[in-house]
């Protein structure tokens, strides 16, 4: 009885394994299938970059997701495998991230010859914004939100850190803020020559020129946010049309620190007769798998589709590659 009990704890936390694996082959399986639906109806390549607050490890510890190496690395090889002129629709809900990934997902929508949607249910900042420059046409929800381009430094806004500089007598200005504002101007220069290269053939050379300059130079703040109308007033092409089908893919995508929800609401009761509304089915949701990133794309071709086994196993590095 002793060893018994002495042995709970362990077979406690293997239960415990055993079960969310569990759970995220069927979400993973659920994912699967509502992407391979919507991708043959609208006969297009649907790629979603969705991040969230996500339990990492066993632990469930918090981490905020944010557009890294790794996603540009996963969204890179999605695009080379996707036929030259089939449909590229994006599926942007993201905070922003680092410049760099940024920069090499966009320009690899740019360079897909077919056409380039990206649909925005909520909000897509700073980098997701950047990625959205190079498609041909953002679709944003209604009160959806794009945001400011301009580059941080060092955590602080470059265009700040420029300003402050040049306002401050050289003599009574440290050199650490001299050398923050000298990369900060090569910064704003540099994102600037990225939106145009990424708006050119969208809009007028002079239109890019403009929203480049917009968007980067710091007339806002980071977090500011552009909806529809301003986005239009910028020149953007933007539109309100947001497919039904792509909103409910958000459904799975749920943040699972949540356990519950603090909004709460009762949608109508459909009509005597009438047949239950589409929005009304209940999804689980997908829960990215232990060493994914914050976002997924459609199995195009179901001979392409990785288990969550052949997921990981892709993560180990080469040389421990086939271990158990």
């Amino acid at each position: 009885m002793e060893a018994f009990f002495g042995a709970l704890p362990i077979l406690l936390i293997l239960l415990f394994i055993f079960a969310r694996n569990i759970a995220n082959q069927q979400r993973h399986a659920e994912l699967v299938k509502k992407f391979s639906k919507i991708q043959k109806k609208r006969k297009s390549r649907i790629i979603a970059i969705v991040h969230r607050q996500e339990p990492m490890g066993i632990l469930g510890i918090p981490m905020l997701r944010y557009i890294d190496l790794n996603d540009a690395e996963d969204v890179l090889e999605a695009i080379r495998k996707t036929p030259p002129n089939k449909p590229l629709e994006f599926i942007l809900h993201t905070p922003g991230g680092l410049v760099l990934p940024a920069v090499q997902i966009a320009r690899a929508i740019k360079a897909h010859q077919g056409k380039k949607t990206v649909f925005v249910p909520h909000y897509a900042m700073s980098g997701g914004t950047l990625i959205a420059l190079a498609a041909d046409e953002i679709v944003l929800s209604e009160h959806a939100v794009l945001g400011p381009i301009d580059p941080q430094i060092g955590g602080l806004p470059a265009a700040s850190v420029v300003r402050v500089a040049g306002e401050k007598p050289i003599q009574n200005t440290d050199d650490y803020t001299l050398v923050l504002a000298d990369v900060g101007s090569m910064a704003i220069t540099q994102l600037q020559k990225i939106a145009r290269e990424l708006l050119r053939g969208t809009v007028s050379e002079n239109a890019a020129i403009g929203i480049a300059e917009q968007l980067s130079s710091g007339r806002w703040t980071h977090d500011y946010p552009i909806a529809y109308g301003e986005a239009k007033e910028l020149g953007l092409n933007v539109s309100t049309d947001m497919p039904k089908d792509i909103m409910e893919m958000m459904a799975l995508f749920p943040d699972q620190l949540r356990r519950t929800k603090s909004v709460r609401y009762l949608e109508d009761e459909p009509t005597h007769g009438a047949a239950t509304p589409d929005h009304r089915v209940t999804l689980t949701g997908y829960q990215p798998q232990p060493g994914s990133r914050s976002f997924s794309y459609g199995p195009w071709n179901p001979k392409e589709l990785k288990s969550p086994k052949a997921h990981e196993e892709k993560r180990k590095p080469f040389w421990r590659r086939g271990e158990g």
